[in-house]
């Protein structure tokens, strides 16, 4: 199977820290770079071709917000896999993130096993 490049955008150091330990130890994921703000993600993200294979996105940024980052690459006509992980996975933020371009949207608190399942089909399909 191959390995999935990946770029996490989240601003927690904690919260980015451990989830890249989780993604790199539990799923075919090499994490390939990471943004703390909405900014810097889309510099990163907005390249041709893009950076990675898939991007892991956060909606709540000390600036900007992972919103702003789904617009931009959306805008772009981005063919970017991105996936939302977020705190606040409510049926209205899902909608949005998914009416963005979104893939998937995932909660922090209770569905990383399912972002991980996620990670492993799209590393099996690229095999």
């Amino acid at each position: 199977m191959s390995r999935l490049s990946v770029f996490v955008v989240e601003d927690s150091p904690t919260i980015r820290q451990n989830l890249i330990a989780t993604l790199e130890e539990m799923a075919p994921v090499d994490v390939v770079g990471f943004a703390e703000d909405a900014d810097g993600a889309i510099a990163e993200l907005a390249r041709n071709p893009p950076p990675c294979d898939l991007a892991i996105v956060d909606v709540l940024l000390r600036r900007g917000s992972g919103v702003d980052v789904l617009k931009a690459l959306r805008e772009r006509g981005s063919p970017l896999r991105r996936v939302v992980l977020t705190n606040y996975a409510t049926s209205l933020v899902r909608e949005h993130c998914l009416a963005l371009g979104a893939d998937r949207v995932f909660d922090k608190s209770g569905e990383v096993e399912g972002l991980l399942a996620y990670c492993e089909s799209l590393a099996e399909t690229r095999a």
